[in-house]
């Protein structure tokens, strides 16, 4: 019969205590060398270009989260840039674990530019979500939308048994993964993922999910009721500048309108 206990953390333990040697290889950057490409925003062709980076939209290989206020609109922000970035000739992707085929049916009757959107239903690879994921992003793109990162960490941890951390270390390391291109279009692979957000309106998740995290972004109300607006504003971002408000507008349907505030 099997023990029972904790033998993985006695083993984590035993390698904590263990003296062995580990190759370290220190780094300078004047040494290192990496493809222009890398360094050349891809465009929304919209003002929230204007926040996303200094030089005017999202890098490749970088890892946006976005949270925002229930029912602000943070699905239909995105993939308004999602299907801009298309238009300017960018291979992409929308993980969609939170909608199926007649929501977002719904979403392109009032949003006709996504409707050229290559989407994965999340709920239709309900089986086998891990190997799902894993297998489209060897396509390799330019930019993945994930709505959300709490959908797709839930269905990978049901289907696999693994605790919270050990679930988010494997998104966080596939992120990375194809940050760095390794896919088969070779890549540098830009992430933008929902994520949930505490009662106090805070970035749910562990820091590792903070600190790996390129740019901060919310989606607020800016007051209540029937006349609050809507804004967009970035808490963190390392390709550009925080606490400037972009507000936004979904009332006329079709696309999304902006317009900019700039906060002292």
């Amino acid at each position: 019969m099997a023990k029972r206990g904790r033998p993985a953390k006695a083993k984590g333990a035993a390698i904590a205590s263990a003296n062995f040697n580990v190759p370290v290889e220190l780094v300078k950057m004047k040494d290192k060398t990496f493809n222009d490409d890398l360094f050349i925003p891809i465009k929304t062709k919209t003002i929230v270009d204007s926040i996303l980076s200094s030089e005017g939209g999202v890098f490749p290989g970088t890892n946006t989260v976005v949270i925002g206020d229930p029912g602000v609109g943070k699905s239909t922000v995105l993939l308004d840039w999602l299907a801009n970035i298309q238009k300017q000739g960018k291979k992409v992707l929308f993980i969609s674990g939170e909608m199926n085929e007649i929501d977002m049916y719904g979403y392109v009757s009032r949003f006709p530019k996504f409707g050229d959107l290559p989407i994965m239903f999340l709920a239709d690879y309900a089986e086998c979500p891990k190997q799902a994921v894993e297998q489209v992003f060897k396509q390799g793109f330019d930019v993945v939308l994930i709505d959300s990162w709490a959908e797709v960490t839930s269905m990978v941890k049901d289907q696999m048994g693994w605790a919270r951390g050990k679930v988010e270390s494997w998104l966080l390391d596939l992120l990375d993964k194809h940050n760095k291109a390794y896919n088969d279009k070779k890549k540098n692979t830009a992430f933008i993922c929902i994520q949930q957000m505490t009662k106090a309106g805070e970035f749910a998740g562990s820091n590792r999910i903070k600190h790996m995290t390129t740019a901060m972004a919310a989606l607020r109300f800016d007051g209540r009721g029937r006349d609050a607006e809507r804004y967009i504003e970035f808490s963190k971002n390392r390709r550009g500048g925080v606490g400037d408000k972009i507000y936004f507008n979904l009332g006329r349907g079709e696309c999304v309108d902006y317009a900019f505030e700039m906060v002292d």
